[in-house]
């Protein structure tokens, strides 16, 4: 029944999947796999620029006009929003290497 949804319904459903399941919904037939494909490079490009804007918001720490106190509590937040962001952009690319859908070098 999933392989015979209109490729509008299907963009839709794929969008709303979480990434830990995106990749197996891409099992489904060709239309599918290339929806999650299009939608696992959008997540990732997604983290990406997230991690930049992350990135961006603690320059402001490193030029030495701060409260100390607070900084170790943003540093730590900032460090811990990093770490998460470049896992689940890291976890998306390894899912797309492992089922043939990176197509750039």
């Amino acid at each position: 029944m999933l392989d015979r949804l209109p490729v509008e319904i299907v963009e839709r459903i794929v969008a709303k999947i979480p990434d830990t399941d995106l990749i197996a919904a891409s099992k489904v037939d060709s239309v599918w796999w290339q929806e999650v494909r299009q939608e696992a490079y959008k997540r990732w490009k997604n983290y990406a620029t997230t991690i930049g804007h992350v990135q961006a918001l603690g320059k402001p720490f490193e030029k030495g006009n701060i409260d100390w106190i607070s900084f170790e509590d943003v540093n730590d937040f900032y460090k811990r929003w990093i770490d998460r962001l470049t896992k689940d952009q890291l976890y998306i690319m390894e899912k797309m290497l492992r089922n043939g859908m990176v197509v750039d070098p």
